[in-house]
């Protein structure tokens, strides 16, 4: 079973992973609206990789005995100034998840939960992956400037992306 504060945390993790696929979709909705569809398509599949993170929490928490709680889901931001600022936005919202990791981690280790300590250790990479990974197209998109080609090719790229969980299948 898991201690109250170590519950109460990662039911707050899952519902923060719930809302990063809220804010995913939203900007996938803005950049489909600007004609953008492949960083738009790229967003969906950041929202479903979301929803699997909150999936992974989900199962934790009760094959440890406790109880997976539901909170209210905050509607996310739903214009930006362009697609640049899409990323940027990107790029700050995996830094505060990574941040909400961390502070996760460091419960599991006050606690000694080594259980839990293990299991966010997957959630650890995770991160670095996400951050990584967006980071890249960010300083992409930075080098491009207003070269709208650049940009074209990027979005063409971006939407070849397979995702990894089709937990809402296409039409």
């Amino acid at each position: 079973m898991l201690s109250t504060k170590m519950e109460k945390g990662l039911n707050d993790q899952m519902v923060a992973e719930t809302y990063s696929a809220y804010l995913y979709w939203s900007m996938a909705a803005y950049l489909h609206d600007q004609d953008y569809p492949g960083m738009g398509h790229w967003m969906e599949c950041q929202a479903k990789e979301e929803l699997s993170h909150a999936a992974k929490l989900f199962a934790y928490i009760t094959e440890r005995g406790s109880k997976a709680c539901m909170g209210a889901i905050d509607a996310p931001q739903s214009d930006w100034d362009s697609p640049l600022h899409v990323m940027d936005s990107v790029l700050d919202h995996e830094r505060k998840v990574t941040g909400m990791i961390n502070d996760l981690v460091n419960i599991a280790m006050d606690e000694r939960d080594h259980a839990t300590h293990q299991f966010l250790a997957w959630f650890v990479t995770e991160q670095v992956e996400e951050e990584s990974t967006v980071s890249s197209i960010l300083s992409r998109m930075k080098k491009m400037g207003d070269y709208v080609q650049g940009l074209i090719m990027l979005d063409n790229e971006l939407g070849a992306r397979v995702p990894l969980y089709d937990i809402i299948p296409k039409k």
